[in-house]
């Protein structure tokens, strides 16, 4: 593998030394002349890029069930108005827990379960008009935990 071939594929620019100048001053003109929509919002007052829930149920249920995660990834998307770009989702065995994302527009859904301790850690992070809040309950209603517990970070705080 070339030294810069893992930039390439993270990028898709190429080896930074073969951008053409060019190409740059089109690309800067372009952003000053634009309005710039940086989706940062306004959330108890601070204005950031947006709000983290960090998500643990317990007593959890279907916490090995691949199939209803993901269908239960979807609605959690939909209820919170954001934009599904992709959904990745691996099932470890023997123990049948299942770790994956859904990766949005507006951020990403994780989801990391623990079916033999009855536990699933998530992570609800987004930005712009996207409203992680909207989750809640519909994780409530798919895994039927007997507790919930729900931290918000505001990311950005300042940026």
């Amino acid at each position: 593998m070339r030294q810069n071939a893992l930039f390439q594929l993270a990028t898709g620019l190429g080896t930074p030394s073969t951008a053409r100048k060019e190409d740059i001053a089109a690309v800067a003109a372009s952003v000053q002349t634009e309005e710039r929509n940086d989706h940062f919002v306004v959330r108890n007052g601070v204005r950031c890029a947006g709000a983290h829930l960090i998500v643990d149920l317990y007593e959890a249920e279907r916490l090995d069930d691949i199939d209803h995660i993901e269908a239960t990834l979807r609605r959690a998307v939909d209820a919170a108005r954001a934009t599904l770009l992709h959904i990745h989702l691996h099932h470890f065995e023997p123990n049948g827990g299942v770790s994956g994302v859904a990766v949005l527009a507006e951020s990403h859904i994780s989801i990391h379960t623990w079916p033999e301790n009855g536990y699933a850690a998530l992570d609800v992070f987004m930005c712009g008009d996207a409203n992680p809040d909207a989750c809640i309950p519909v994780l409530r209603e798919a895994f039927k935990p007997k507790n919930i517990a729900v931290s918000e970070l505001l990311r950005g705080q300042g940026a």
